[in-house]
């Protein structure tokens, strides 16, 4: 099967299922509900970072790249994982953060106890330039008593890995290859477009100095360089690059089959259209005509360039969709069904982030105390700083937060949601009593089946999984539609994304079209009504 007719689900181990009672989801949690996945009809798991860490930037900050961390279990854990979901024809991916390492990595330990080679495997600099850090402050930190800085564009408790480096280079394939020697068929680079460094690195104020390191040419030699030294070999394995700040242009580029780099890419433009100004904390209602724009232009054009996108609308990073997006007191359901609509019919591979198959919203805490992301912490504390009330920058942290898809998963309306049977790491989300798995489960009409048929749609119809792209009624206020179109096949999809009722004129072909999926009962008309947070998907089958 291609990868563009499968679906893929990325699991927060931390949050899944804790199989030994200390509140910390496991691997043997995750092996425990391969029979779940398997009824929802996915083909690949996403995991989170599971490896060593001092766990600064929730696994990101990796000490050891070919170890699995004592908190999620045992090599021999992974291990059966691996062989367990072959039994499904579930293959996993793994998060590999090649940009940086935790400065409790033996590479940088023995750089700082002076080792030359391994001083090589960073960036070094007698002077900083002014380059911000993506969690705040100088990118640069005194590396020991050296006199010397060290570059480190996240926490600096992670530090950037010096590409340019032969030496560098041939540790992270063999890193690489340990994962598809243990049966990994698929990889999730963290961060990739920042690993291309200058020789020389300059000073640049605008934009805090990301145009000096963001999608350089050389990154690309590096990507050609990975793949044919390591994933390259398997044409099985599936790749998806995490690209920060990136363009149309260079997307196009990481993705097209012919240049062998990636087989697809995320970008996170969509997901800042409810920033006011850039701002992450602030709270204004979501930018429609802004959201269409982006998934209009990213889809035409990557369509027309045959490049390929990973398409979602959640992560561990980011609020639930359905508070963003969707009225969820009135409308969870519809909304939520609305949503998986336009991202599973789109041109691309979907991912599903664990929970939003039954629809799991926000928690709602009462206290900066039941926050643990750091990134949450700190904000709450620089929002007062700025002249915030602390009931106004709670108000902001309870929006945005990136705990807010980190509650553990809801399996069953039990005190812990079937989650352990000891306490939490992070307190649950309200509403597990009603929203959890086994409720889902127990209904026809439920999220999950919806989720389910449309993962089936994608590998029944090939204009699913390989039409092109084109914008339909873009200039619509309230509706969000495209036509996927093979030698075949087209096919119309309609999403209204707001609470009230609207309608929208079919093209002349649609009238009297086959119903593909809807979440309402639907009449096919010239003029077609929508209900609010309806979607609709209508097929005409070309000769």
């Amino acid at each position: 099967m291609a990868f563009t007719e499968k679906v893929i689900y990325q699991i927060y181990p931390k949050s899944y299922r804790d199989t030994n009672g200390d509140g910390i989801g496991d691997l043997p949690g995750v092996k425990e509900k391969l029979p779940y996945l398997n009824e929802l009809g996915i083909d690949m798991i996403w995991l989170n970072p599971f490896y060593p860490s001092p766990q600064k930037d929730n696994g990101y900050d990796i000490s050891d790249y070919q170890a699995i961390d004592p908190l999620f279990g045992t090599m021999a854990d992974f291990e059966e994982l691996v062989a367990e979901a072959k039994k499904y024809q579930i293959d996993i991916m793994l998060d590999m953060v090649l940009n940086h390492v935790s400065i409790e990595h033996e590479w940088f330990q023995k750089a700082l106890a002076g080792d030359k080679y391994y001083q090589d495997f960073f960036i070094l600099r007698d002077e900083p330039t002014d380059w911000v850090s993506k969690f705040g402050g100088n990118a640069w930190a005194p590396f020991g008593e050296t006199g010397k800085y060290y570059l480190h564009l996240y926490d600096k408790t992670q530090a950037d890995l010096n590409w340019r480096n032969e030496a560098v280079q041939q540790e992270l394939f063999k890193v690489v290859r340990f994962w598809m020697d243990k049966g990994v068929k698929g990889f999730r680079f963290d961060v990739i477009n920042v690993i291309g460094k200058d020789e020389e690195l300059k000073n640049n104020a605008e934009n805090e100095g990301k145009a000096e390191y963001t999608d350089k040419p050389i990154t690309h030699t590096y990507l050609q360089r990975l793949n044919k030294e390591t994933f390259g070999q398997d044409p099985e394995i599936i790749t998806v690059g995490e690209m920060s700040s990136t363009t149309i242009e260079n997307c196009l580029l990481y993705t097209s089959p012919e240049r062998n780099e990636l087989s697809m890419v995320f970008n996170f433009h969509h997901l800042k259209v409810d920033y006011e100004n850039g701002n992450k904390w602030t709270t204004p209602p979501f930018d429609f005509e802004e959201l269409k724009r982006l998934f209009h232009t990213w889809g035409e054009e990557m369509s027309a360039g045959n490049g390929w996108n990973a398409l979602f609308l959640n992560n561990h990073d980011q609020p639930r969709a359905l508070n963003r997006f969707v009225d969820v007191e009135q409308y969870r359901k519809q909304g939520a069904e609305m949503l998986a609509t336009m991202i599973h019919l789109n041109r691309g591979t979907p991912y599903i982030y664990m929970g939003e198959e039954i629809g799991m919203i926000d928690p709602d805490f009462d206290s900066i105390s039941d926050y643990r992301d750091i990134e949450s912490l700190n904000a709450y504390n620089l929002l007062q700083e700025q002249g915030f009330t602390p009931e106004e920058a709670f108000r902001r942290i309870k929006a945005k937060s990136r705990d807010n898809s980190r509650t553990p998963m809801q399996w069953t309306d039990e005190p812990q949601a079937g989650f352990t049977s000891g306490t939490p790491w992070l307190p649950l989300a309200s509403k597990h009593q009603t929203i959890n798995v086994a409720n889902e489960q127990k209904q026809e009409q439920s999220i999950f089946a919806y989720y389910q048929r449309l993962i089936q749609l994608r590998k029944t119809y090939p204009v699913i999984a390989n039409g092109d792209y084109k914008a339909y009624a873009p200039e619509h206020p309230q509706v969000y539609g495209y036509l996927r179109q093979t030698d075949h096949q087209k096919l119309l999809v309609l999403t209204n994304f707001y609470a009230k009722e609207t309608s929208v004129e079919l093209p002349e072909e649609f009238v009297g079209a086959e119903v593909l999926i809807s979440n309402y009962p639907t009449t096919v008309e010239k003029e077609m009504k929508l209900q609010p947070y309806q979607a609709v998907a209508l097929l005409v089958q070309g000769k």
